[in-house]
């Protein structure tokens, strides 16, 4: 279970969390939903880790991660968090299949155990010919496949994900988002995302409405 406890962040004068307490189970699609400014990237960039509250404390599985240090952290962080952002964030360079290896390498996996993983995802997403593009010759939707099966490399606890389809037209976000319920629903994987798709919202396991810095009531 992710526990958030009495969450707090400003930005000089601007209160963006004015006490933010959540609690999400395992295996759960969670959306994060409100208005331009409500706080819901800065909860969720909370919850992954990226930046520390003013107050308060994270869980994961009953470990104050609040409490770790930047080495502590960031090592945390590799292992049990995944990230998709709405701009997939993919390294030009580098083909499909290497960037969904780079989290493994950076946690120490070998090259041939990091290949051996990073290949099944993308053939499980449905990139099995695709795994020696480049960012550049690829679709939108497969940009975001690939950025999924990144996220996933690791076998993380949770995958955060911030308008992963906001970039997509309609029917690459359709595909998206079916494939995060069958990752839920095969795999067990647990989401937390930040969306302005109702459609989606409406069909996670549960909305969180953040509205002026805290949990509207539903």
């Amino acid at each position: 279970m992710i526990k958030a406890e009495n969450i707090k962040k400003s930005f000089g004068a601007l209160h963006v969390l004015k006490g933010i307490n959540l609690e999400i189970p395992m295996g759960k699609i969670y959306s994060i939903v409100g208005a331009s400014g409500a706080g819901k990237t800065t909860l969720l960039q909370i919850l992954g880790t990226l930046s520390n509250p003013d107050s308060g404390s994270i869980y994961y599985n009953n470990r104050n991660v609040s409490s770790f240090s930047e080495k502590e952290i960031s090592a945390f962080r590799n292992k049990e968090i995944g990230f998709v952002f709405q701009f997939h964030h993919l390294l030009p360079e580098f083909t499909a299949l290497e960037n969904v290896c780079i989290p493994a390498f950076i946690g120490k996996k070998s090259k041939s155990e990091a290949e051996k993983k990073a290949i099944g995802l993308l053939k499980y997403l449905g990139l099995h010919d695709r795994m020696e593009h480049k960012p550049s010759e690829l679709s939108g939707g497969e940009k975001q496949r690939v950025a999924v099966a990144r996220a996933l490399i690791n076998n993380p606890t949770v995958v955060l994900a911030d308008e992963p389809s906001g970039n997509l037209d309609s029917a690459n976000r359709h595909e998206l988002h079916e494939l995060l319920f069958k990752l839920r629903d095969d795999f067990g994987q647990t989401f937390i995302i930040v969306t302005h798709d109702d459609n989606f919202a409406d069909r996670s396991d549960k909305i969180i409405h953040i509205k002026d810095g805290v949990i509207a009531e539903n």
